[in-house]
């Protein structure tokens, strides 16, 4: 059967035209292809500093949205160009073997624990290792990430200086493999606990009209802090790596106007991120 009479040819030849059509402009423009963490992504600061990087550099960002665990590996095999992602030592790690180049801090936030408001473990206004032991002491259901991303991490290696070790065998302990605004809705319907960056928790905040169902318990610890960094992918590693694209990004990123976009970043008149390039 000719291409001409497949069903599938067919849409195929359609969607090239439609795309020859409506994105001749976008084509001309380099591609910049980022993995990221969900956190940059379901906030919507991506979707907001994206039209301005590629207003002044007509360089067009296309990202996936993962934890960090899967972005670096994304960045390992070469499938993107840059990274923006929060796992400080993962990051340093990554750089030392080899896969990535010139990281620079970008702008942070912190995580929190949130949990009903009726707190029945009682950890509200407690340290974050209190904290912890108090809902392996009663049992009360952790929603955990369990996705190998920068909160995932950061979550785990507080269970471990809590003394009690990852309780991943528990069943109050529950694993998701999910991004963090679905594991703090499926912490939501259960009335359990879970350990959450701020941005995201600001959107889960606005998508509940202001009124969530979970409020924030845990916070302000010298440990929550969550660092976020711009890494350019080797060229050692990854010979196609449009390291010049990266490095563009990676100053756009830095430059006085974008941190300023960043701090007038906010929901509900509260800022998501802080900048804090050097």
């Amino acid at each position: 059967m000719s291409c001409l009479r497949s069903a599938i040819c067919m849409m195929i030849m359609a969607f090239t035209m439609v795309g020859m059509i409506v994105s001749p402009a976008l084509s001309e423009n380099p591609v910049l292809l980022m993995a990221t963490t969900t956190s940059t992504d379901n906030t919507g600061l991506l979707d907001y500093l994206a039209p301005h990087f590629t207003k002044q550099t007509k360089i067009n960002l296309k990202w996936t949205a993962v934890g960090t665990g899967k972005a670096l590996e994304l960045a390992r095999r070469c499938d993107v160009d840059v990274l923006l992602v929060h796992a400080p030592d993962a990051e340093k790690k990554f750089i030392q073997n080899g896969y990535g180049v010139n990281r620079r801090e970008i702008m942070y936030n912190d995580f929190i624990i949130i949990g009903p408001g009726s707190d029945p473990a009682g950890i509200r206004g407690k340290s974050t290792i209190d904290a912890l032991r108090g809902i392996a002491a009663k049992k009360n259901d952790f929603i955990s990430r369990g996705d190998q991303s920068g909160t995932d991490e950061k979550e785990k290696l507080l269970w471990k200086e809590s003394g009690l070790g990852i309780p991943d065998k528990e069943a109050w302990y529950v694993q998701t493999g999910q991004g963090m605004l679905t594991t703090i809705n499926i912490a939501a319907e259960r009335g359990g606990y879970t350990f959450t960056d701020r941005g995201t928790y600001i959107k889960y905040e606005a998508s509940n009209g202001g009124s969530p169902l979970l409020k924030i318990l845990v916070e302000g610890d010298k440990s929550l802090l969550n660092q976020y960094s711009v890494i350019a992918v080797s060229k050692e590693n990854c010979k196609n790596a449009k390291y010049d694209l990266a490095m563009k990004f990676s100053d756009w990123m830095a430059g006085k106007e974008t941190q300023t976009l960043i701090q007038n970043f906010k929901i509900f008149g509260k800022p998501l991120f802080t900048p804090n390039a050097k």
